[in-house]
């Protein structure tokens, strides 16, 4: 594994912890009413698409290992450029069904580096 890889990785992580962090207990109501928790679950999923994006330049093996790895760059750039028409749904939808399964595998590939 590239020595910055390991890094990304781990910003990944951390920003993933975040969500689950900042979404514990929380409904979807809960979500849309509270702009402050939108914009923090928005923000650390634009972090860890941006660290996909530079993780398949500087090590696309390890990048190869990460599951829609280019879906999650693709939410990233619609959250980014797209920030006038995020659909709230989408945001949530990605936290309760994919956020626990992206913590495992960031999980496994730093655990192996």
């Amino acid at each position: 594994m590239h020595a910055d890889a390991r890094k990304l990785l781990w910003d990944a992580r951390q920003a993933a912890d975040r969500v689950a962090q900042y979404t514990a207990g929380k409904s979807f109501a809960d979500y849309l009413v509270d702009d402050m928790l939108r914009s923090a679950v928005e923000r650390q999923f634009e972090i860890i698409g941006e660290a996909f994006s530079q993780l398949r330049r500087v090590d696309p093996a390890t990048a190869a290992a990460i599951p829609e790895l280019p879906h999650i760059v693709a939410f990233r750039n619609i959250l980014i450029h797209g920030y006038a028409s995020v659909d709230n749904r989408l945001v949530w939808g990605v936290v309760e069904a994919n956020l626990a399964s992206l913590r495992a595998v960031l999980e496994r590939l730093l655990a192996q580096a």
